[in-house]
């Protein structure tokens, strides 16, 4: 660079001079008595040893001066003045610029902290960031409480941890349950109303220092309208199912009180007739029996008795399951991977009828299909292993799958529409999920989600 071209010339032009004048002492020291002549080039030499190191101590002073000032983010101090009178003018107008850059990406992230503090103190849900004291949260600091945790909590925006839990224990306490991070539900009742929360909390480690990260919010009207949906399709369902129980066995109960009505006894030819009309009411009052059973048996579902068990034992069961039922119909059943160690916590109980009422919804959805197969098997994939179904039969298209989950929804002539419901509760149950993909009439895979790390 130039001004370090300037600055060794300088350097060098001065130990050069230097060089000169203590040859120049010596030599009239030894070879001379002109002692005022050795006395002036002494004190000559002096000041050029004194020059020199002036010269260099003010660089060194400046350089640290211009280090102190990047490293405390100090943008006050300048280097203008000695940019034009100096030795280095180009060194010090880079001081100035690389001090102006720090300026200038100090204020931008000042302004971006801003924007994110705007926002966060906008948005609806609650966060609180706290900074642990030696990773004791007892102690911690709160760095950060918006508004909506404020109104949320029905609490000042406090400055220490330990002032919210006495003000809200309960709630510091739930928290406390997923200090590793996690979601939870959490239900407080502040000022005799119910809240239900729902909470995150991630921990967070930013330049050696760690913070935790608790974002919350209100998901009881949400809830509420949720439930009243499924309320509402549920009681439709419900109605158009005992309609249709109770329709026939209501005109025919009329037609069979018409029958008997006025008289005292039944001849063959009246007893002929009105066994149909019984038989259809016999059947018609079984049909609601069964489906009261089928409701019944999706609302109490046992809880899960969560084991260890491997993926290769659960595909293995499958197949001795449903090989039988496959083959009688003609189906090419393909259950892969049967000897995978991979291991899950689960009921091995509730997941095998999950997966037999996944197959048995293949095995009707490839009927009258060409070459049918069903393949079975497993996948990992981010951190989520999946357990597929995979079929060529009819599928389902875009509008039937946001219905196949509805209670008592078939498309099938003799199904109860429970087999998909009953699956993704099971699949609830296990902090998992159910997830369709459908080409119809090419491939269709129905997925039990499960988390894995």
């Amino acid at each position: 660079m130039k001004f370090i071209s300037s600055f060794t010339f300088r350097l060098l032009f001065r130990l050069f001079i230097i060089n000169l004048l203590v040859a120049l002492f010596v030599y009239l020291l030894r070879n001379t008595e002109l002692w005022f002549t050795i006395f002036g080039v002494g004190v000559i030499l002096l000041a050029a040893l004194f020059s020199l190191y002036y010269y260099i101590d003010r660089m060194k002073e400046d350089i640290n001066r211009f280090m102190i000032a990047v490293k405390t983010q100090d943008s006050t101090i300048n280097f203008r003045a000695k940019s034009y009178k100096s030795s280095f003018p180009e060194l010090y107008r880079s001081f100035d610029d690389i001090i102006q850059v720090h300026k200038r990406i100090q204020l931008e992230k000042e302004s971006m902290f801003q924007l994110i503090k705007t926002i966060l103190e906008q948005v609806p849900v609650g966060v609180i960031v706290l900074k642990p004291v030696e990773k004791d949260v007892e102690k911690a600091e709160i760095v950060f409480f918006n508004m909506a945790a404020s109104n949320l909590l029905q609490v000042p925006a406090y400055k220490y941890w330990h002032r919210l839990k006495n003000h809200r224990p309960e709630f510091a306490e739930q928290v406390r349950d997923i200090l590793e991070g996690g979601k939870k539900f959490i239900e407080l009742r502040i000022q005799d109303k119910l809240t239900q929360l729902s909470t995150e909390l991630i921990p967070l480690n930013l330049h050696n220092t760690d913070h935790i990260i608790i974002s919350f919010q209100n998901i009881k009207d949400e809830i509420e309208q949720k439930e009243s949906e499924a309320w509402n399709r549920l009681i439709g369902v419900i109605s158009h199912e005992i309609l249709n129980s109770i329709t026939p066995i209501s005109s025919l109960s009329d037609t069979v009180s018409s029958m008997v009505d006025g008289k005292d006894h039944l001849d063959m030819e009246d007893l002929e007739d009105l066994k149909p009309a019984l038989l259809t009411i016999k059947r018609r009052s079984e049909g609601l029996l069964d489906f009261v059973k089928d409701y019944r048996l999706m609302a109490e579902l046992p809880t899960p008795v969560l084991q260890s068990h491997t993926i290769g034992e659960i595909l293995q069961h499958i197949k001795i399951l449903m090989q039988p039922f496959a083959s009688g119909k003609n189906i090419d059943l393909r259950v892969v991977q049967t000897s995978s160690k991979i291991s899950l916590r689960l009921d091995i109980k509730l997941i095998e009828q999950a997966l037999i009422n996944l197959v048995t919804n293949s095995i009707y959805a490839v009927e009258n299909i060409e070459d049918p197969f069903i393949e079975i098997g497993y996948r990992l994939e981010h951190n989520r292993l999946y357990l597929d179904v995979l079929d060529n039969g009819k599928g389902i298209d875009n509008e039937l799958a946001k219905k196949v989950f509805i209670p008592f929804f078939t498309t099938r002539k003799n199904g109860s529409g429970i087999g998909l419901t009953i699956t993704r509760n099971i699949m609830k149950m296990h902090h998992g999920s159910i997830e369709i993909q459908s080409q119809p009439f090419e491939r269709t895979v129905f997925s039990l989600v499960f988390k894995y790390q």
